[in-house]
């Protein structure tokens, strides 16, 4: 196990900015329904020395769903270009408060074998907010070997959460909103069907996070929201949502509070909802993130 924490603050990184063990990855990404260009923005303005990572890129090409882990040696070669290697302590943000994407790149980076890694707590909002130091220089980076390790533990397939929820193997929890969970609201990208994964209990990822400062509650809040939901944090969990980028948010919740083996179910919904086999289910009582609209993943 890693002695890094999941989770820093923007004062933490900004007093390590030159450490020349620390390396800053902007992972911003922006769903279908939402006209941000991220890659753009990072172009323009990004913390010091942060490198991009595109996980529109750095996923399985060959995959019809929409964000699919790529095969080891594929994101070995990627990372490496990208200057993270053996030894760099990662720090991820993102443009949407800091756990949405760059939780996503925290877990890749963890199921590849790197603990190394954290995430910037509230992201690029906050850390703009405070008026903190920002570039528009693109990095050089220096290639660094990468040695991926695969934790098999960490993923899960659309088979593998079948058998889960069949079996009562493990929970199953939702990171959408409770609309989209119910079936009520639409998805941010075209599917066939819409529902929730028969089993599975609601557990939007925004109730995990201060919905003003967009930073992740304390872990009193954090254990409540995992109570509240139905979920015993003793007996395993994998976490879906609705291409396998929000799921990640439970995934860093639960870390916090001491649980580092939620697993993940990579197609989420875009997979699920496509493949006729698999059977769904709709509605659910009300929650009080019923407002939030479709606009992450």
């Amino acid at each position: 196990m890693s002695d890094v924490p999941a989770l820093v603050s923007t004062a933490w990184l900004a007093e390590r900015l030159s450490a020349p063990d620390i390396r800053i990855v902007d992972a911003s990404h922006y769903v279908p329904t939402v006209q941000r260009d991220a890659r753009e923005e990072y172009e323009e303005c990004h913390i010091p020395g942060a490198v991009f990572f595109d996980i529109d890129e750095i996923k399985d090409t060959k995959s019809p769903y929409p964000h699919m882990m790529p095969p080891p040696e594929v994101f070995s070669s990627k990372v490496r270009r990208l200057g993270l290697g053996d030894g760099n302590h990662i720090v991820v943000y993102d443009g949407n408060g800091g756990a949405s994407a760059a939780a996503r790149v925290w877990w890749m980076f963890r199921v590849f074998g790197n603990s190394n890694v954290s995430v910037l707590d509230g992201g690029m909002p906050k850390w703009l907010r405070e008026g903190r130091p920002t570039d528009d220089m693109p990095p050089i980076p220096r290639e660094r070997h990468f040695t991926p390790r695969i934790d098999t533990t960490l993923i899960r397939t659309a088979e593998d959460v079948l058998k889960e929820v069949e079996t009562g193997r493990a929970q199953v929890a939702d990171a959408r909103s409770a609309g989209r969970y119910r079936g009520d609201d639409p998805e941010p990208r075209a599917v066939s069907r819409q529902g929730h994964i028969p089993g599975s209990v609601s557990l939007p990822f925004l109730d995990l996070m201060d919905p003003r400062e967009l930073t992740m509650k304390d872990p009193a809040e954090i254990k409540a929201c995992f109570a509240a939901a139905g979920i015993d944090l003793s007996k395993p969990l994998t976490a879906t949502c609705g291409s396998g980028v929000t799921a990640c948010v439970i995934a860093l919740a639960a870390e916090l509070i001491g649980k580092s083996d939620v697993a993940i179910y990579d197609g989420s919904w875009a997979e699920w909802a496509e493949r006729p086999e698999f059977p769904i289910e709709s509605g659910h009582p009300p929650t009080p993130l019923d407002h939030h609209a479709a606009t992450t993943e």
